[in-house]
């Protein structure tokens, strides 16, 4: 009950205003927000076992403040970033919208985070011990050229203190980001972080998968390409999808807060999202890792994402709204699904 109304009230505060809160409460020893149970559902992919197909989202707990509480939320494995070499505000506020009507979120957060080595510090002192994925980006300043020296210093940071790297070349919030997908840069970047993680490996015997997270907003040929470099240079995963820069004509909530520039998640993603995770699955084949978020708001959400190919999900804006109950119920129609094909 408490819980119900603390999350009444951080959804009337300003967007903002509310996730820091939440994730000031969260990373507190005396969090309100109330422990679940940790379901156990287990998944073997990249040779890591996840207690259950259930991730949170990177962009939630960018700088890993809030582990403590996070991790008694139920999650099968937790997600944290971008983050970026040096620290940086972002982008103006405000720059985070609710659209109620929807289920929806639009940011234009940039990348707003307090570097990678204050994340090495946050995770060195946290006492979670669950399955964590870091994701890493580029700063601001830095030009496309060079991008590949800012994932490269990220990557050397967090490898040993995670299970898996996320390479974030897909938000829509930071200038030209999303042209590292393309053609020769792409393959510029992905050679450069490959050649790290290898050379990482040798040097210590320690492999971190690294995955590619990738946008909704791409055309099939960008797509086909996008899977096959990522396959072809040795990438272990993909997560798709990041926000769109999309506005459906389905959308309810009022015109000045749908025009807001940024990338939209929740409920209205969820059909692109899926197109996108279907071609991903048709190109890359039947055993290629795929990590599948965006718009997942309900359990037939994420059992759509199942059954379309995805290996693991992730939930933002679905546990925004709904909290830690959310978890519960898509792995209960998981394992419901599971005994009913039996």
């Amino acid at each position: 009950m408490i819980e119900f109304f603390a999350r009444k009230t951080l959804q009337a505060l300003p967007a903002e205003l509310a996730h820091d809160l939440a994730i000031k409460a969260l990373g507190s020893p005396l969090s309100i927000f109330s422990k679940a149970k940790q379901m156990k559902n287990p998944v073997e992919l990249m040779g890591i076992t996840f207690p259950n197909p259930v991730g949170l989202a990177a962009g939630f707990d960018k700088n890993g403040d809030a582990l403590h509480g996070l991790s008694k939320q139920g999650f099968g494995f937790l997600e944290i970033g971008t983050i970026t070499p040096k620290p940086q505000t972002g982008n103006d506020k405000p720059r985070l919208f609710r659209l109620a009507a929807d289920e929806a979120i639009i940011n234009r957060m940039g990348f707003n985070n307090k570097g990678i080595d204050y994340l090495v510090n946050q995770v060195k002192q946290s006492s979670y011990k669950g399955i964590l994925g870091i994701n890493i980006g580029k700063n601001k300043t830095t030009a496309n050229e060079k991008a590949v020296d800012d994932y490269v210093h990220c990557f050397e940071k967090a490898r040993t203190l995670c299970d898996y790297i996320t390479v974030n070349i897909s938000s829509p919030n930071t200038p030209d980001l999303r042209e590292l997908q393309n053609d020769q840069a792409l393959i510029h970047l992905l050679t450069g972080i490959k050649a790290k993680q290898l050379e990482c490996e040798q040097k210590d015997g320690k492999y971190t998968p690294v995955l590619v997270k990738i946008s909704p907003d791409q055309n099939e040929q960008q797509l086909e390409f996008m899977v096959q470099q990522i396959i072809a240079l040795g990438f272990d995963g993909i997560i798709c999808t990041n926000t769109t820069v999309d506005r459906p004509k389905t959308l309810n909530s009022d015109k000045e807060t749908i025009n807001q520039m940024g990338g939209l998640s929740g409920k209205p993603l969820l059909k692109k999202s899926n197109e996108t995770l279907r071609l991903v699955r048709t190109f890359a084949g039947e055993n290629f890792p795929i990590i599948a978020v965006g718009g997942i708001i309900d359990k037939k959400d994420a059992l759509t994402k199942l059954k379309l190919g995805a290996n693991l999900i992730q939930i933002y804006t679905g546990f925004v709204l709904k909290g830690n109950n959310l978890i519960k119920q898509i792995n209960d129609h998981i394992n419901s699904e599971n005994t009913q094909r039996l």
